[in-house]
């Protein structure tokens, strides 16, 4: 018997054949783990490396992502033994093994042979060999080729025992403006609108003369250009990019092991949107990201401090309850940060103790693996100043024992954390559609739309500890609050589906910008928020880009409406008035900022402006106490988060002190000290420091 079979036993997530985000004991446990290049060291360095993996506590590796040139050095001879001999090294020292289809980086030998599978980018320009992702993702010849080497590895690798799961290609980013993909969008617009009446139509390609006779008259947008064309352009970029990985996933399927699942790991801050992440999870067992905190300081357009090395909370909690959003379930970190990277503008390595808070972060928000990017220093390439375990000369680099540290607490912790998830009352809406009708037209530089949606998350998380982030078409029954940020595309469909949930007992919040367009990216006729105005008993009248913060004050205290601002009315006796604005442009003077009305045994609401943070928080405790949610659990000070997971009988805390000072809390009654032992009343952590608690009870699933 494969003596590893206990622990892939736990590890293999089976949870991923049901629907829902836990199936009781098939959950898997914490796992720590690191990529691993064994192609880039000498063979007889690997049992070394693996020793030193081992007594961190990291018990996966993810193999082989990159390694094409290794794996096939011409066209049709595949050297595969070597990895073999790697997975074979990794199960030696308890180690299990990821294997990443090595389709993000292609070989020269391809590059050169089949130069049509070379992306082409915005101005025209081909890429070139000597870095990655030189590929068009919509190239028949480079799918037939990827086809050809994961064929061989699913061959071999399939029902290796050691293999556990399989990751195709990795980070997910461009897309590609060559002939080919041009011919292929024309294919695609053509199945969906049938005929060229029909999309000139919806399209309104009379504005500007825009109306097409042909189909291969219709270009790929490079700029500014008709909203529709734009949007539905993004949703091929999106298909495109699943079926370059279908492509992939069922040649793998075809010899795999069912227990092996297969994910992919997204990169680009979690936020990026270059096409529906969501829809791209769909198909995958289980979905992964890469976490660096470096970035994660904005995103898009709106990328202003890359490079600071701190980690915000905020962002990084929410990133990781939108990645839990997309399949609804738990998920895996496949890269974070050792430290410090080696590409932002100023790469200095986070405080000691920040990674390891990182991880039990993620951990708490629902992430049942975390990965560390790098193992070893590489000693030429790219990335050769990133952060690692381990440095050129094979010995520990500082950060190791901050690892270390880690993976003895993931194992301690695991047997705790089978079987559970967050569990949440309340959620925001995230939709692309709506992301990408803003930022085509966002009518000012001011709004960044996942500012907006964090000030909403924040005040609710503060209040709840616990938010999922999901898309509005998404079943919500479950939910006593569903706020809604940014809702700028909604068809007749999806308002039906929103005001189904509130006349069945839902709270809906509508944010400012709600309601504009419809599934077309077209102005609804009707103003905002468009087919929802008849359920609101109410409509903006018109909406205004703020150059100055404006006053606003009503049944929910005082503050102040800043960037942007909407004027309701009511057009029923049952619609109430919440904030009203005081004097600023003379247009909003004494006008309606927020109403609310009844609707079937719910609430709908809207609020037209970008409220200041009190504010907001003040609406959100009204709004979560009008729902009949529960009150936080655990009361921590400020700069202390609490994440929440339940399972069958019982509640687990993770704790994290996100600042410089030591911070404490007083627990509400008796509770299981997880990392230490014992029974606790009061949990104090220094500075950067984390905690795990649990108790018997709470809700089940």
């Amino acid at each position: 018997m494969n003596p590893l079979r206990p622990y892939l036993a736990a590890l293999l997530p089976a949870l991923l054949l049901v629907a829902g985000p836990a199936a009781g004991a098939a959950d898997p446990p914490l796992a720590l783990g690191s990529s691993w290049y064994p192609e880039q060291w000498p063979e007889s360095r690997w049992n070394d490396d693996l020793a030193l993996m081992q007594a961190a506590g990291l018990r996966m590796a993810r193999v082989g992502e990159f390694a094409w040139s290794s794996l096939e050095p011409e066209e049709g001879r595949y050297t595969l033994d070597w990895l073999e001999r790697a997975v074979a090294a990794a199960a030696a020292h308890d180690i299990v093994v990821v294997l990443g289809t090595p389709t993000d980086a292609p070989p020269a030998w391809l590059t050169r042979k089949y130069p049509e599978t070379l992306r082409v980018d915005e101005s025209g320009r081909q890429a070139q060999h000597g870095s990655r992702r030189q590929f068009s993702y919509a190239s028949a010849k480079y799918r037939e080729l990827c086809r050809g080497i994961v064929e061989q590895l699913a061959r071999r690798f399939g029902t290796n025992p050691n293999v556990i799961g399989w990751q195709i290609g990795n980070e997910y980013t461009e897309d590609s403006y060559d002939a080919e993909s041009r011919r292929l969008f024309q294919e695609w617009l053509q199945a969906k609108y049938q005929t060229l009446a029909a999309l000139n139509q919806r399209w309104v390609t009379a504005y500007w003369s825009q109306a097409y006779d042909r189909w291969d008259e219709v270009p790929i947008p490079t700029g500014a250009g008709n909203p529709g064309l734009m949007l539905d352009y993004k949703r091929f970029v999106t298909d495109e990019w699943r079926g370059f990985q279908r492509n992939q996933l069922e040649v793998i399927r075809k010899y795999a092991d069912r227990s092996q699942v297969i994910t992919t790991n997204l990169g680009g801050l979690g936020w990026a949107d270059r096409f529906n992440r969501r829809e791209v999870a769909a198909d995958l067992d289980l979905i992964s990201w890469d976490e660096y905190a470096a970035t994660s300081a904005g995103t898009g357009a709106a990328v202003r401090n890359v490079g600071l090395p701190t980690l915000d909370p905020w962002r990084a909690g929410a990133t990781h309850d939108l990645v839990r959003g997309w399949k609804g379930r738990n998920f895996w970190v496949m890269e974070m940060q050792p430290g410090s990277v080696d590409w932002a503008a100023i790469s200095s390595s986070l405080d000691r103790g920040v990674t390891r808070v990182m991880a039990w972060e993620a951990v708490g928000h629902g992430a049942d693996l975390v990965a560390f990017w790098q193992w070893r220093s590489a000693l030429s390439g790219q990335e050769q100043y990133h952060g690692a375990l381990v440095g050129p000369d094979g010995a520990p680099l500082p950060f190791y024992a901050e690892a270390r540290q880690i993976g003895a607490e993931f194992a301690k912790a695991g047997p705790t954390f089978l079987g559970t998830a967050p569990l949440s009352q309340v959620a925001i809406l995230h939709d692309y559609d709506s992301r990408w009708a803003i930022d085509f037209h966002p009518q000012t530089e001011r709004y960044d739309q996942i500012e907006v949606l964090l000030g909403y998350y924040r005040a609710l998380r503060e209040l709840t500890q616990s938010v999922d982030i999901v898309d509005p078409r998404a079943d919500l029954g479950g939910y006593k609050l569903v706020m809604a940020p940014s809702l700028n595309v909604i068809s007749r469909e999806l308002a039906e589906h929103l005001a189904d949930y509130v006349r069945r007992g839902g709270h809906l919040v509508l944010g400012p910008r709600s309601g504009m367009k419809d599934e077309f990216n077209a102005l609804n006729v009707e103003r905002q928020p468009g087919a929802l105005g008849a359920a609101l008993g109410g409509r903006v009248e018109q909406f205004y880009a703020l150059r100055d913060d404006i006053p606003v004050a009503g049944s929910w205290g005082r503050g102040t409406a800043t960037i942007w601002a909407e004027l309701l009315s009511t057009r029923g006796p049952d619609t109430e008035v919440l904030l009203r604005y005081g004097s600023g442009n003379g247009w909003l003077d004494g006008q309606p900022a927020a109403i609310a009305r009844p609707l079937g045994r719910g609430t709908i609401s809207y609020i037209g402006a970008v409220l200041d943070p009190a504010l907001m928080r003040a609406a959100c405790q009204a709004l979560v106490t009008a729902s009949g949610i529960e009150a936080r659990v655990l009361a921590a000070p400020a700069g202390m988060e609490v994440c929440r997971r339940v399972g069958e009988g019982r509640e687990v805390f993770v704790l994290l002190n996100h600042t410089s000072e030591p911070a404490g809390l007083a627990l509400p009654g008796a509770m299981e000290d997880i990392l230490n032992g014992g029974t606790v009343h009061r949990i104090d952590l220094p500075p950067h420091g984390a905690a795990v608690v649990a108790r018997s009870g709470g809700e089940t699933r």
